[in-house]
């Protein structure tokens, strides 16, 4: 019998086990209408559950209404965004796929253009179009780069709403249907900016040391973990590292996944960058197939943290050797994704461990086991 290949053998995380390694990684589509999804979200993400993927992430969904990056960007603020929601979460589901969610704030980042107008800060051009600009929040009143708006510094009270804030969009998340909930701590948005000593500078509980600095993110964890199932399980995407001078390193990221283990986060989402420009700039990285696996591999070993590997990871082979020489548990597709949204699919058969069409959806599969059997039309992909 020919062994299952890693990337296809499930993963038990607290009471939800995985049909595979495969998770679909957040992708902004900036396509929601003040903060509602909708049939563009349904269909997007719905072709990646249909694709064969074992978690499906949702974009980036803000928790407050100014945690928005664009004004295209879904939330979770109020009660009335649960149920575009919930008709991903239950297509997902009935799908085979896990559904989850990732929770954020763009903190200094909030406002911005849509990136197919310019990937900046509004301009007269985004005011004619309707969307008006409104006050980013930091930690510090540091803008990302020049001739981005100066944020508003939280206060202690603001960081105390802030806190009530995410609690409750952990529940309305729950309501909808998620059973993965993840906590957006990367890419220069606003947990991030309190980690990065680039961009807080604080002097008071909430800045100043590694301790101080880590404090949001830990609290924010332990907030969502207290309302979010024992027996569901929470992720955390870091900026493994800032990838500038003075900035977050890989060893900072240890002592933070070592802490938000303790808390009850069960997997650790290793990407980098985005401290400051866009939330994608590479910090001065050689950007190379897997270049930041060795990020998800570090914490792995040192912290003994379930961890996924995220970024230039496009082929199944590549991803079956990172899976298994133990250097993450889960691997995540973006753009990739898009190009393919039968990614996993393809990759089951490219791996050998599908050859009569077994793991696609019984309404194309047996359309193509049938044609198989007529004609060598498959070539694994190179």
């Amino acid at each position: 019998m020919t062994a299952v290949p890693h990337l296809f053998q499930p993963l038990t995380l607290r009471s939800i086990s995985t049909r595979n390694r495969v998770v679909i990684s957040p992708m902004c589509q900036y396509s929601a209408h003040d903060g509602h999804m909708d049939d563009w979200h349904l269909t997007h993400l719905g072709r990646f559950a249909i694709g064969g993927a074992g978690i499906v992430f949702t974009e980036a969904t803000a928790v407050q209404k100014r945690g928005r990056i664009t004004h295209g960007c879904p939330g979770i603020w109020t009660d009335s965004q649960i149920p575009g929601h919930a008709r991903v979460a239950q297509f997902a589901l009935r799908n085979g796929a896990i559904p989850a969610i990732q929770l954020g704030h763009a903190g200094r980042k909030g406002g911005m253009q849509r990136p197919w107008f310019g990937n900046g800060p509004l301009n007269d051009a985004d005011f004619a179009r309707g969307d008006m600009p409104w006050t980013p929040v930091g930690p510090s009143g540091l803008p990302v780069a020049e001739g981005w708006p100066v944020p508003h510094a939280l206060t202690v009270q603001e960081i105390g709403e802030l806190l009530d804030d995410y609690e409750a969009a952990a529940r309305r998340a729950l309501s909808a249907g998620y059973k993965i909930a993840e906590i957006h701590g990367a890419h220069g948005y606003l947990v991030h900016s309190f980690l990065s000593p680039l961009s807080n500078k604080r002097t008071d509980g909430y800045g100043g040391s590694l301790e101080g600095r880590m404090r949001l993110a830990l609290e924010i964890s332990a907030r969502v973990r207290a309302v979010w199932p024992d027996d569901l399980p929470l992720f955390f995407r870091t900026s493994a590292v800032d990838g500038v001078p003075e900035g977050w390193t890989l060893d900072d990221t240890v002592v933070l996944a070592g802490e938000l283990k303790r808390i009850g986060v069960d997997v650790m989402d290793c990407s980098s960058s985005g401290i400051a420009g866009a939330a994608t700039a590479g910090g001065g990285q050689k950007r190379q197939p897997g270049f930041q696996v060795p990020y998800a591999e570090r914490v792995r070993n040192d912290v003994g943290m379930t961890t996924m590997a995220v970024g230039l990871i496009t082929h199944p082979q590549q991803a079956e050797e990172i899976l298994a020489e133990g250097r993450a548990d889960l691997i995540a597709i973006g753009r990739e994704a898009l190009v393919d949204p039968n990614w996993a699919l393809h990759a089951a058969r490219d791996l050998g461990h599908d050859t009569l069409f077994e793991t696609w959806p019984e309404q194309s599969g047996w359309w193509l086991a049938g044609r198989q059997k007529t004609s060598d039309f498959y070539q694994p992909r190179d």
